[in-house]
């Protein structure tokens, strides 16, 4: 009878998660370059039934029966957000379509809305994404989509969380001259009075972008760079720089608002469940033992 009382509760800390992830979106519909996360929940291992003695000897087996459900991880979405423009010179927002082709057919993928493509055998391939790229403090490389910049007084362009910004040299973009007198074209390249100044905003298209890992504050980190499928944007790749613009974050409100109100309801009902064993209990102890 326990079993179902550990279904219940499992079931109560994967809502409580839910609920987390989506108020987490709410909380950052205003933050620059933000994608929004979903919790991906699975069924607790029916392995562990045997672990704990559930089909120990003597015991009939009668099919699967899983121990409830947990949530496994988050996963980010990575859909384009809308941009807007500031008019601030160092302000910079990507926009992307970029296109993956089906080696079997020579064909594009057809992605849905979220940026993936089932195929027959089960398997997703998912929409490649464009970053911009910035070097931390200990000189690690990471990429975000929150092109809020600023420049230093060394002219150094900075990221909102003060990461330094890479060129397409790979070397932290240094501008000889300041920012509201430069203009870059649609590619990332700075230009002065319409002359080229031979720097460019280094673009990294990850091909796998679901291998990134987020790191915080917007930021993302490739444990594995081959597996994410890094590379530099190429001139052909379907990607554009806006200046003086700021990708909003991808949250939809109205399906925030009904993820959050659904969680709430899948936590009363397991609520109600571990009470109806509460009362069992204690009718078996108090009641039921009496006669």
């Amino acid at each position: 009878m326990l079993r179902g009382l550990y279904t219940a509760a499992a079931g109560m800390m994967t809502q409580q998660r839910m609920h987390d992830t989506v108020t987490q979106n709410i909380a950052n519909i205003n933050t620059p370059g933000y994608k929004s996360v979903n919790e991906a929940a699975r069924s607790f291992p029916e392995v562990l039934i045997s672990l704990t003695g559930g089909n120990g000897p003597g015991t009939a087996q009668i099919g699967k029966l899983n121990t409830g459900v947990f949530a496994e991880e988050t996963q980010p979405t990575y859909t384009q957000g809308d941009l807007r423009e500031t008019g601030k010179s160092s302000d910079f927002g990507l926009e992307s379509s970029l296109e993956l082709v089906d080696p079997a057919t020579n064909q594009p993928y057809a992605f849905d809305q979220s940026g993936k493509f089932v195929k027959e055998d089960g398997s997703v391939v998912y929409r490649p994404q464009a970053f911009f790229t910035v070097q931390d403090n200990n000189g690690n490389i990471r990429y975000t989509r929150d092109g809020s910049f600023h420049v230093n007084g060394a002219g150094e362009l900075l990221s909102s969380t003060g990461f330094k910004v890479l060129g397409s040299n790979g070397q932290p973009l240094v501008l000889d001259r300041p920012i509201h007198d430069l203009q870059t074209d649609n590619k990332g390249n700075f230009l002065y009075n319409g002359i080229p100044t031979n720097q460019q905003l280094q673009i990294t298209v990850a091909t796998s972008p679901y291998e990134l890992v987020r790191n915080g504050n917007g930021v993302y980190e490739a444990a594995d760079p081959q597996r994410a499928g890094l590379r530099n944007m190429e001139a052909a790749d379907a990607v554009t720089v806006r200046q003086g613009s700021l990708e909003g974050s991808n949250v939809n409100t109205a399906q925030s608002m009904v993820d959050l109100m659904t969680a709430q309801r899948a936590y009363e009902a397991n609520q109600k469940v571990i009470q109806f064993y509460d009362k069992s209990m204690d009718k078996a102890v108090n009641d039921v033992g009496r006669v």
